[in-house]
């Protein structure tokens, strides 16, 4: 099984494109501009047009400048994208001065580069951000030009109208940039698992496939070394009884006639082994999976349920044998002197179940169980610990396979964690072999 200890090393593809900040960037100057004409020219609002507008052009000149210094597919670093986002929320502050700060309708999209900020680059970058907005928000507070409004009112906002205001803007960047950075977090997580996943399933296959890779390979040997077997021949007849080669020459033939045994051996294995070897009954699977990990001090006993019917027999399933060897693994690593495995089938379930005796799964966790780099298991005597992503990848391929898993504590004395698999029998008889993305059967 692999041993992984540490989550697997993606950051570069975390990284913001630069494309969809200049992107971003368009739309909010297209709004800026939109925004400015209609309360300057449609409600013939007073309004600083002149310097709206500098503000604007200068994130146009940004966007500019960024595309045509950088190819579209460029990837940021983190502090090169906190500087963008800085400037971008200077520039907002900027306009909300010139149009009543916070009692401009406008004062929350303070929050967005917030949010973005928080979607991808690291926390601190984003806490640093959610800093400076705060302060900016602040001081829109005290300072800022009148809102734009009609010449003959004056239009006063009550102090504690302001107050909310702040308030709402600094509540809106607590609540959307942790949810944003939770979710993004997560989904990062995700989909390093599953890329992690996806190359445990592959190296599996691979695997599998030695054995047909072994009999495409006697078969494209076969032609020539039977044309180098047939030139030894001549040769040794041509030759006859010369002293000089005779020994060369019989070398030659022996040492052909063993490589022709030896594909011929590797042909009748992959002729008469594959059939065979390409299915797999239950029991045998059990054996399979448990044989591997009895030379480790914990005794796994085997205990055949109820049988019900003929026993279900499936096609051998890379993905499935690995998830459940994980499991028994994780079973073996945090027992303290026996596990039991347990399997049955009828006319409608195959069921198996790997019960240990360690100290089972703390009830904080237990439903949050087979998510990627969520850790289990904790300060057993045989280590144990990890970051959970060996549990995803099992649960991930056992579920793959049609089956419905399930992580409980066992309520009998001397029984810790219990794992319970069924697969609906028409599934498990009928499965098929689980291939990683872009790799066909044939591969």
């Amino acid at each position: 099984m692999i041993n992984i200890q540490r989550s697997p090393d993606f950051q570069p593809t975390d990284r913001l494109r630069l494309n969809t900040l200049i992107w971003l960037r368009w739309l909010a100057i297209v709004g800026q501009s939109i925004t400015v004409l209609v309360v300057a020219y449609g409600l013939k609002f007073p309004l600083p047009v002149s310097f709206c507008f500098t503000l604007i052009a200068c994130s146009a000149w940004m966007n500019l400048f960024l595309a045509f210094r950088y190819p579209a597919a460029h990837r940021l670093a983190p502090p090169a994208a906190f500087g963008i986002l800085v400037f971008d929320s200077l520039q907002l502050a900027g306009l909300l001065y010139l149009t009543g700060g916070l009692t401009n309708p406008f004062a929350l999209l303070l929050t967005v580069p917030v949010v973005i900020s928080a979607t991808s680059l690291p926390l601190r970058l984003t806490a640093l951000l959610g800093a400076l907005v705060v302060a900016a928000a602040t001081l829109l507070v005290f300072f800022h030009e009148p809102l734009p409004w009609y010449e003959t009112i004056t239009l006063v906002m009550p102090v504690p109208y302001v107050a909310g205001v702040w308030v709402a803007v600094l509540c809106s960047i607590a609540f959307t940039g942790i949810y944003a950075f939770r979710v993004a977090k997560e989904a990062r997580q995700l989909a390093n698992a599953l890329a992690a996943t996806e190359l445990v399933l592959q190296r599996e296959q691979h695997l599998s496939a030695l054995d047909g890779l072994a009999a495409a390979a006697a078969h494209e040997l076969g032609t020539p070394l039977a044309t180098i077997t047939l030139v030894v021949r001549e040769m040794e007849k041509t030759l006859g009884k010369n002293p000089k080669y005779r020994e060369d020459v019989s070398l030659l033939r022996t040492q052909s006639e063993r490589c022709r045994e030896i594909l011929k051996r590797l042909t009748n294995l992959s002729s008469e082994g594959e059939p065979l070897l390409a299915q797999l009954s239950l029991s045998s699977l059990v054996e399979e999976v448990v044989t591997p990990h009895r030379d480790f001090g914990i005794r796994i006993e085997l205990q055949p349920g109820e049988c019900i019917g003929p026993e279900p027999v499936s096609r051998r399933n890379p993905g499935v044998l690995y998830g459940l060897g994980n499991l028994v693994e994780n079973a073996v690593d945090f027992a303290r002197s026996s596990i039991t495995v347990r399997w049955g089938w009828n006319d409608q379930h195959v069921t198996l179940s790997i019960t240990d005796d360690g100290r089972g799964f703390p009830p904080e966790i237990i439903d949050r169980i087979g998510e990627p780099y969520m850790s289990t298991r904790q300060g057993t005597e045989r280590g144990g610990g990890g970051l959970g992503l060996g549990l995803f990848i099992a649960k991930t391929l056992i579920e793959r396979s049609g089956a419905n898993i399930e992580f409980q504590n066992s309520g009998g004395p001397g029984e810790g964690a219990v794992v319970r698999i069924d697969w609906p029998r028409e599934v498990f008889v009928n499965a098929k072999v689980m291939y990683p993305a872009g790799l066909d059967a044939a591969e």
